[in-house]
């Protein structure tokens, strides 16, 4: 449902939200375009944490001299588009852009949406880069020659098959959501592919296939210089009116992205791939200088990986340190996938499939499996029961800004109640506590201080109650 009470460029009036466009709108200031051609990135995305590292690689991109172009973006969270007035706002937006950008398009209403304005306007564009989203949505890929609405037969032709193939398939199992994230992380593994699909393809196609397999990961890869490095490719190799050549695509560096799957700790040097990786450095380094017992206990920690990945941790950093600031140890381990059973499975049980753990606390706030685009309650239920300890899912604000929030009469935004609350609720899980809130104008995540203490208060609580025998327990 909607539930909006701004308009499309206001504040919430005391409903749930209202999109505020302007405040992710950059435009080069007189002095950075003069002389140069400008560019208009628009870019809509499901989570807020992009619009920072987006944001910091047009500014970089406007402040550098040498850059032969200068550009203008702006950017839509996915739920807002619910809202008519912001919606026609987008369409404005698209009539003169010349790059659009999306990722995680998995709501079908939304996409439906989505796909209509993009559709419009796709012809004018000189690139359309739609990362893993509905087909409807993949489909409107444009880089060039790689094009997936023209290609049918060789191997780019089988690729946009199978993931025609792949949707039609959830429908007939009647998973219209595709339940569990299965298609997503179907998906994800099938762009993978791409880079061997790459090997036979004629020349100039393959090299503009390339171009949007590195932008992929560049986006995956998520920080500031990531995503400039992705509109430096895009737009020096697609923009026609940036002189060719202007764009030295050879020296654009190439994407950093992070395991896909790993341990995290913020002091730690590196992502880490097993627990006894892990605790070889946490045990023998980190444990002594923190202050942290041998013998206590163990917060198992599940995390989103574009947090990590667009260097918007605070919450999470914040969440950690108020952990061990109390003498108990943290696991904290994430996933690029949306099944995020794996990561349970794989570091918080040992190889006999017991707990290595005390308690669970899950911070993105989303289904065990599935993540924010569907749910597997099934499988998520058995991994849970397996591992046996008490679940927590804490609640980030995805779709409303601290302020926001702190501000409306009724509390949590409808599809986020639906999404971070209900969904987790029937995986098993308790306590649905909110500890951070979001920037309204960068984006970013702010850590809400008070209730991280207070959630650290009760998952410790949960780990004392393990403790306890029966008769002593109230």
């Amino acid at each position: 449902g909607g539930g909006y009470g701004g308009g499309g460029g206001g504040g919430g009036f005391g409903g749930f939200t209202g999109s505020n466009t302007a405040a992710r709108r950059v435009s080069p200031s007189e002095k950075q375009a003069e002389g140069r051609p400008k560019v208009k990135i628009v870019y809509v995305v499901l989570e807020s944490q992009y619009q920072a590292s987006m944001t910091s690689a047009v500014k970089q991109i406007n402040r550098t001299r040498d850059s032969p172009f200068c550009a203008e973006c702006v950017g839509y969270l996915l739920e807002e588009i619910r809202n008519p007035a912001t919606l026609e706002e987008l369409r404005r937006d698209m009539a003169d852009a010349n790059i659009f950008v999306c990722s995680l398009i998995f709501v079908q209403e939304l996409a439906e949406k989505l796909a209509a304005v993009v559709a419009e306007y796709r012809d004018t564009l000189d690139a359309c880069l739609c990362f893993p989203s509905m087909p409807e949505i993949m489909k409107l890929n444009k880089l060039g020659t790689f094009d997936l609405t023209k290609i049918s037969g060789g191997p780019l032709g089988n690729f946009a098959q199978q993931i025609k193939d792949m949707r039609n398939q959830g429908l007939q199992e009647g998973k219209p959501a595709a339940a569990g994230g299965a298609f997503q992380d179907s998906l994800l593994k099938l762009v993978r592919t791409l880079p061997k699909v790459l090997k036979f393809l004629p020349g100039e196609q393959a090299n503009d296939a390339r171009a949007f397999v590195l932008s992929l990961q560049h986006w995956l890869g998520g920080t500031p210089e990531n995503l400039e490095a992705m509109l430096m490719r895009v737009a020096g190799g697609f923009v026609p009116t940036i002189a060719q050549g202007a764009v030295d695509i050879e020296k654009i560096m190439d994407p950093v992205v992070l395991p896909d799957q790993g341990i995290w700790h913020p002091l730690a040097p590196q992502i880490t791939d097993t627990m006894a990786e892990y605790n070889e450095w946490y045990e023998k380094v980190h444990m002594p200088l923190a202050g942290i017992p041998k013998d206590a206990p163990v917060v198992g920690v599940i995390l989103q990986k574009s947090h990590i990945s667009t260097d918007d941790a605070g919450h999470y950093i914040a969440f950690i340190q108020e952990i061990e600031r109390r003498g108990a140890r943290v696991v904290a381990a994430y996933t690029g996938a949306l099944d995020f059973s794996a990561p349970v499975t794989q570091y918080f049980m040992n190889g006999m499939g017991k707990a290595q753990i005390d308690v669970l606390v899950n911070l993105t706030g989303f289904s065990l499996v599935g993540g924010p685009a569907s749910q597997d309650a099934k499988k998520a239920k058995a991994v849970l029961m397996k591992l046996n300890r008490p679940y927590l899912v804490s609640v980030p604000l995805v779709f409303q800004s601290f302020t926001e929030w702190q501000n409306s009469q009724l509390g949590l935004h409808p599809v986020q109640v639906a999404l971070q609350v209900s969904l987790p609720e029937i995986d098993g899980a308790i306590e649905p506590l909110i500890f951070s809130g979001r920037d309204g104008t960068s984006g970013r995540s702010i850590p809400m201080q008070d209730r991280i203490s207070n959630l650290a208060t009760r998952a410790l609580n949960w780990t004392k109650l393990r403790q306890k025998k029966n008769a002593d327990k109230k």
